[in-house]
């Protein structure tokens, strides 16, 4: 599999996580138990990736939340549909943990993801809150430099 590919199905398996997480309201570790507790065959590098971005979403959820909130006009998180709240989490979780990824990348790799799992108007609504989102924290960083 491709690096491209790999990204992929670990950015994937990391909405699954947030998604059990908040449907199975369970905490980070009773996630991990029963997520990587089922998928033994993966590659480590799509498990380390997949993980690293559960965790942070995880960890920084309500900073997560705020981004999102604040960048999705008129509408509140539990409002959103849960596949794409919690692809938006994953998506703000990679521009804060991997601030090297390009945001196009992060972006397009996510309205990729929203169209296998999500609905055609899903795939605008999250475009234009990951673009906003991006945007903020870009104005952040050169704020700071």
């Amino acid at each position: 599999m491709s690096k491209a590919g790999t990204r992929r199905k670990s950015r994937e398996l990391a909405l699954q996580m947030l998604f059990q997480m908040e449907m199975g309201k369970q905490d980070l570790d009773q996630v991990r138990r029963s997520f990587w507790g089922e998928r033994q065959d993966l590659d480590d590098k799509v498990r380390g990736f997949a993980d690293d971005l559960f965790g942070i979403a995880a960890e920084r959820g309500k900073e997560i939340d705020q981004l999102i909130e604040r960048n999705a006009e008129h509408w509140r998180m539990d409002r959103m549909a849960a596949v794409d709240r919690n692809l938006l989490r994953a998506g703000v979780a990679e521009f804060l943990g991997f601030p090297e990824t390009p945001p196009a990348v992060v972006i397009n790799e996510a309205l990729e993801i929203a169209r296998r799992f999500s609905t055609p108007e899903s795939v605008h609504f999250i475009n234009g809150v990951l673009d906003s989102v991006a945007r903020e924290l870009g104005e952040g960083k050169k704020r700071a430099e």
